[in-house]
């Protein structure tokens, strides 16, 4: 593999390039079921399409883990690209513009570096290990907002997994009556994104994927804040749990609410 900031630099340039597929809109009408509230478009398809071949050109041993993809013939130790062709489908598919593009590179389960774009407000943001986090080539650093109360959270509602509905909204109602309000966005991706660059100071969600959350892991890590599980643990990166993300700040106040319901 190449050195660190020259992929890096690849992952910024394949991941931009892609996003006019979301932006220029192929057709979303084209849509199949996975689940009973899990869809993946043509827009899904084209970009993982895109962003995989131009990926495997320049970097051919290195494995995809995706969305749309099958994952378990994986060697998680070596070095995998983590990618969420479209986190937000169900935004795409109602034409919320409230999408993103998420890319890892990891290695030996350790995020080395992550690109989340949002083609409908051009907005790159991105982070590399031991380089800072960025937004469109401008650092960037997490708020300074140190207490709950003064605090924008953003909650995810983990829609396949009903069985946790109660749970969701019964802490969602204790995070809102203790901090200033809460935000649905329905991109994990993006709300990661929007704690590295200041605009929110928290996010939970009960289940999320690796692709959800990879490449945001080291954004809000570079930017200066907190990733863990619900329980304050370190993440396994490679595999779907729990998340609780935020400035630093406000996170201990964060995971009492967790652990309180």
């Amino acid at each position: 593999m190449k050195n660190l900031e020259t992929v890096w630099i690849e992952m910024e340039k394949i991941t931009r390039d892609a996003g006019k597929w979301l932006q220029n809109g192929v057709e979303a009408s084209t849509i199949r079921q996975k689940g009973d509230v899990d869809y993946v478009t043509e827009v899904d398809l084209q970009v993982q399409t895109v962003i995989c071949e131009q990926l495997s050109e320049r970097f051919p041993l290195i494995q995809f883990m995706g969305e749309e993809k099958d994952n378990s013939e994986l060697d998680l130790d070596g070095t995998v690209w983590i990618l969420d062709p479209v986190d937000g489908t169900a935004n795409l598919i109602h034409d919320t513009r409230m999408s993103v593009i998420s890319l890892a590179l990891v290695k030996n389960r350790e995020v080395l570096a992550g690109v989340i774009y949002q083609p409908y407000t051009d907005e790159l943001f991105s982070a590399a290990k031991g380089k800072g986090a960025f937004l469109n080539g401008s650092k960037i650093h997490v708020s300074n907002v140190d207490s709950l109360k003064g605090s924008l959270v953003a909650i995810g509602t983990s829609p396949y997994y009903h069985e946790y509905a109660d749970w969701v909204f019964n802490v969602s109602k204790k995070v809102f009556l203790s901090c200033q309000d809460i935000r649905r966005s329905g991109s994990a991706a993006m709300d990661l994104a929007y704690i590295a660059a200041g605009r929110m100071d928290g996010m939970f969600e009960r289940v999320l994927q690796p692709w959800d959350i990879a490449a945001g892991k080291i954004l809000i890590e570079e930017a200066g804040g907190k990733m863990t599980d619900l329980q304050g643990n370190e993440m396994n990166i490679v595999e779907k749990g729990s998340v609780l993300a935020s400035n630093g700040w406000v996170h201990n106040e964060l995971q009492l609410l967790m652990e309180s319901n």
